[in-house]
């Protein structure tokens, strides 16, 4: 007997932020939206375990991911190779590039969308709309089979660069939304989160004082807050150094998008450290000397030491490439500064925690400039508004439960158990 009406299942994240994965069945056919790693490795199975819910013999039409953070696609591993695997072009180069840094290698073939052009697969028409978020080239999936519309709404924010595609969904919505998935990762937090406009002009106030060099913590592959610091350089005159990685993946990216910074530019310069050469010489991980020695035959590379001489610099700084520095004789002083450019509670780790003694035995200033990835509560509530679905189910929050009031249509769906949408 053949289905008549869809059937939901999200095998994980209803109660817990990461290791989305959800399915989307009809009629013998089905779709996986996400499949993420749990984001605490001491989770019960560790961060590869599947969904238990999660039958992974049967047959998949197509894995469709949201965006290149690993709580979204790190099962991509431990899946079958033979599933059609769907995401953004740049999605796909990041997703690679993170997998050849722990030594892996995604064994599934790519498929690309592109923003606002549907594709179908099975009895699925699946329309991606580029949004809002930290991690780039992240989506929005709106799903359309057997006269039922769902969007799942990825992880996404307003506060970013990309805000006003956010803004414009609002403004002229998918009609009819039978089921939004809604991300709630930042429930419960009551304060204002900046624009990356904002953090834009804090930086510039930083780079204008007098500090020598203002060594910043971010993510190489948070391209938002790269272009934010790198726009903050140009203003103030101060040179961008980068490490080999943030330069690979800027290279990379650019070919796709060639407004994005990247070296060869003005103010933009390369820094050769020991960890990340051995890291780009190792075959089983990057796997590209030939790379390293064209950036350091570029002409706009340097070697740790003569960091230590460049005046008024602004460096990519992780705890590795402290070290490097060091053990090249750059001296911290007090006419230095860290800013830390990520979420809080990775300064509580005992790697940070070590940069954070250095920078403060040499009496260095210390200051966190940094904005949410995610849509605080105030914009959860207005996009769900201006959706009005006929279900809203919510996901990826630890807190849901007691954050329900402002948000109409909850359907409260616990993993693993199936929705049949009428």
């Amino acid at each position: 007997m053949s289905a008549t009406t869809p059937t939901l299942t999200v095998h994980r994240a209803t109660s817990e932020i990461g290791g989305n994965c959800i399915e989307v069945a009809f009629d013998g056919h089905r779709i996986i939206l996400d499949a993420g790693s749990r984001l605490s490795e001491h989770d019960e199975g560790g961060s590869d375990a599947l969904p238990p819910s999660l039958d992974v013999g049967l047959p998949t039409d197509a894995l469709i991911i949201s965006h290149p953070h690993q709580d979204h696609f790190g099962l991509l591993r431990v899946l079958p190779k033979h599933w059609p695997v769907w995401s953004g072009r740049s999605a796909e180069v990041l997703i690679r590039m993170t997998a050849a840094l722990g030594g892996d290698r995604i064994p599934q073939e790519f498929r690309t969308y592109e923003h606002g052009k549907p594709f179908e697969v099975g009895p699925f028409k699946i329309t991606p709309y580029l949004t809002d978020h930290s991690a780039f080239d992240s989506y929005m999936l709106l799903v359309d089979c057997a006269g039922k519309r769902i969007l799942y709404s990825g992880d996404f924010r307003r506060v970013g660069r990309k805000a006003e595609l956010v803004n414009r969904l609002m403004g002229r919505p998918p009609k009819n939304i039978d089921v939004l998935l809604l991300e709630g990762t930042t429930l419960g937090r009551t304060e204002a989160f900046p624009t990356e406009a904002e953090l834009e002009e804090e930086f510039v106030e930083m780079f204008h004082n007098p500090s020598r060099h203002v060594f910043v913590t971010w993510s190489a592959q948070n391209i938002d807050r790269t272009v934010t610091i790198y726009h903050a350089c140009k203003r103030t005159g101060r040179t961008l150094v980068l490490d080999l990685y943030t330069i690979d993946v800027l290279e990379r990216l650019s070919a796709l998008h060639d407004t994005l910074p990247r070296l060869g530019l003005p103010l933009v310069r390369a820094v050769i450290t020991r960890s990340m050469k051995r890291l780009y010489e190792d075959p089983k991980r990057m796997n590209a000397p030939a790379f390293v020695d064209r950036i350091t035959t570029s002409g706009k590379a340097m070697g740790g030491a003569r960091l230590g001489e460049l005046h008024r610099a602004v460096a990519m700084l992780r705890p590795s490439l402290l070290y490097d520095f060091t053990n090249k004789g750059v001296e911290l002083g007090p006419e230095d500064a860290w800013v830390f450019s990520m979420w809080s509670g990775y300064l509580k780790t005992p790697e940070y925690q070590q940069v954070y003694a250095a920078f403060n035995a040499a009496g260095a200033k210390f200051t966190q400039i940094h904005t949410s990835g995610h849509a605080s509560r105030s914009d959860l509530e207005e996009f769900a508004r201006s959706l009005a679905p006929r279900h809203l189910v919510p996901i990826h929050s630890f807190t849901w439960d007691q954050h329900l009031d402002g948000f109409e249509n909850v359907m409260r769906l616990r993993d693993g158990e199936p929705f049949m949408i009428q």
